[in-house]
């Protein structure tokens, strides 16, 4: 893969650019102002990123999450541009790819997660369960939807993913000017496409991470191929990829601790224990041991640091400062493991994340396991998840029930067809003009697709409303 092609500035759809204008912005800085633009990205400040319908203003959403990984994404890609300049790694990068990365990465931390449905990671959860079990009971004339469907289509939804959903709602759903979505530069659509693999070859086994989820759907498999082909990418990752999922592992490793703690789950000594715990050190090489140690120290020296100065509460103090350097030891080790495997990456034979094998390894994993078995595994976190589960369980048997038949020469019944006039108007103009012409089997795994846009559409807060709305409770 070489730069040139990779920083692709085409769109799927071409259009008169602003010759002739004061206009000097690049294609990229353009793709910036589509976005926060756009009521797809302001919807993220409802929906949910760790903790399901929270109360609290401090605790992260989805939003300011991807702000979050935003900046870092954008940090990190000036960092790396700057050391293939200076290193000479790549004779034809120059300083004008340099400011493209750092855009296009800026790009795609706020929309790396705008196909999320509500309830953060645990909605996908419920729609994975919802279609395995339902989709040998429905039936399309008389035929098991899982039957009728083909193998990939079915797998679509029983591996619902975010991150395909987040392909086809900037190339298709938001309604721009047409039904090319937002329209968006090709290498910005390359770097988002985490995982280029259908939900046929997902394998989790394969030692390869690209392939551990779907990249897209059956129904962009034509936009995909376009975006492989004039990228370059051809079945790899686009090296930017890595920079992204770095920036995300970043931003929400350190803020899950942060917001876990706020909410009480994690103390200031649960976590300084946990990080010094003989399981965690035994599983380091004796100089990274000292390095993550010098780390934890810190931790400390920023609680005495905050006795010192008198500060009301000197255990936050000392979380919300240390996770700052966190960061900045964890987007140095990223951009360490961007550029020691950098020819790898290039080739695309690179097959881990930015962390394995270097000093923040240990570090990274040790966050995550500690959030995780402190905040995600909790009593309250539960009663939300199982309150999450029955609004889109009832969302998805009302929506599909009524879509199964909609568009057809089947009578709906009155509920069902009041049920489909909820369902967006732009999702709906494209259901039409992506069905026509097609097959009957296509047609209604295009109406399956046109539910389950509508609710990744939702906020967490219209999901639950429209719950109790149609359910009758004030």
């Amino acid at each position: 893969m070489n730069w040139k092609t990779l920083l692709c500035s085409d769109r799927i759809r071409s259009y008169a650019g602003a010759s002739g204008t004061n206009d000097l912005r690049s294609e990229f800085e353009k793709d910036y102002h589509r976005i926060v633009g756009s009521a797809s990205f302001r919807r993220l400040q409802d929906k949910t990123q760790v903790f399901p319908l929270d109360k609290s203003d401090f605790i992260r959403t989805r939003l300011t999450h991807s702000m979050e990984a935003s900046s870092i994404a954008r940090s990190l890609g000036q960092n790396i541009g700057q050391y293939i300049i200076r290193s000479g790694k790549d004779p034809d990068f120059d300083l004008q790819m340099l400011s493209d990365i750092s855009s296009i990465l800026q790009c795609a931390g706020l929309i790396h997660d705008i196909g999320n449905p509500p309830f953060g990671h645990f909605g996908e959860a419920v729609f994975h369960d919802w279609f395995k079990e339902n989709l040998p009971r429905l039936t399309f004339e008389g035929v098991p939807l899982n039957k009728y469907l083909s193998p990939q289509m079915v797998q679509d939804f029983c591996h619902f993913d975010g991150n395909a959903q987040a392909l086809r709602l900037v190339t298709k759903l938001h309604y721009l000017v047409d039904e090319y979505g937002m329209n968006l530069t090709i290498a910005l659509l390359s770097t988002i496409i985490k995982y280029p693999v259908s939900s046929l070859e997902i394998n989790k086994d394969s030692g390869n991470i690209k392939d551990k989820k779907s990249g897209y759907f059956y129904s962009e498999k034509e936009i995909f191929d376009k975006i492989q082909t004039a990228a370059g990418t051809y079945g790899c990752r686009h090296p930017l990829c890595y920079i992204l999922e770095a920036a995300d592992d970043i931003a929400y490793l350190t803020a899950d601790i942060e917001d876990a703690f706020k909410k009480g789950f994690v103390t200031y000594r649960i976590l300084l224990d946990e990080l010094r715990s003989e399981d965690v050190l035994r599983r380091m090489l004796p100089e990274d041991q000292a390095i993550h140690l010098q780390m934890v120290d810190r931790l400390a020296q920023k609680y005495e640091n905050g006795i010192k100065r008198g500060v009301s509460d000197p255990e936050s103090y000392a979380v919300s400062n240390w996770i700052l350097n966190v960061q900045g030891f964890l987007i140095s080790c990223a951009t360490y493991g961007f550029t020691r495997n950098y020819s790898a990456i290039m080739n695309g034979t690179f097959t881990s994340d930015l962390f394995r094998n270097s000093h923040g390894s240990a570090l990274h994993d040790c966050l995550g396991d500690i959030a995780g078995r402190h905040a995600f595994i909790s009593r309250p976190i539960f009663k939300l998840e199982i309150s999450a589960s029955t609004i889109l369980e009832f969302l998805l048997d009302k929506f599909v029930g009524a879509a199964i038949y909609y568009d057809t020469d089947h009578r709906l019944t009155d509920v069902q067809d009041k049920l489909m006039t909820l369902i967006s108007d732009n999702y709906k103009f494209a259901y039409r003009r992506y069905s026509e012409g097609k097959s009957p089997q296509e047609k209604l795994y295009l109406r399956l697709l046109l539910v389950t846009d509508e609710i990744c559409g939702m906020t967490d807060s219209y999901a639950k409303r429209l719950y109790q709305e149609l359910n009758g409770i004030d």
